[in-house]
């Protein structure tokens, strides 16, 4: 009996020794399942993450380069403004320098008109003294 009980109880031993390593590979399978899902929830959050930055990084060139063509953009209209401005201007002293350059010739021809006038009125009273000269001799 002690051969059956031995052969039962090597039986139940080889039963809970497989029972037991079954147990263990279902743990590691459990495991490694766990392990694998938090492998590829970090990866996918790595990945969420990666592309939130390149985003960021993306939006922050743009916004610096949109800034910067808005910028060039307002440049250019106050740069044509000015060119409008300065050549009103320019047409402006032009007029004002002809207007400066005919006041000159009327006052020229004035002062020469004086002038003559007042070599006439030399030669009036020069004719006339000599009149008066011949017409008292």
């Amino acid at each position: 009996m002690d051969g059956a009980k031995s052969l039962a109880a090597s039986a139940g031993g080889k039963q809970d020794l497989e029972e037991a390593l079954l147990q263990i590979v279902h743990q590691h399978h459990r495991q490694s399942l766990r392990q694998r899902q938090q492998t590829e929830r970090a990866k996918e959050d790595a990945l969420r993450s990666a592309a939130r930055v390149a985003d960021l990084l993306v939006d922050a060139a743009d916004g610096g380069v949109q800034e910067l063509f808005v910028n060039e953009k307002r440049i250019e209209v106050e740069a044509r403004a000015l060119f409008g401005t300065i050549a009103r201007y320019r047409r402006q002293t032009d007029q004002w320098l002809a207007a400066t350059n005919e006041i000159n010739s009327v006052l020229k021809e004035i002062g020469d008109f004086e002038n003559w006038m007042k070599i006439m009125d030399f030669d009036c009273k020069s004719i006339n003294a000599a009149i008066r000269n011949i017409h008292q001799s």
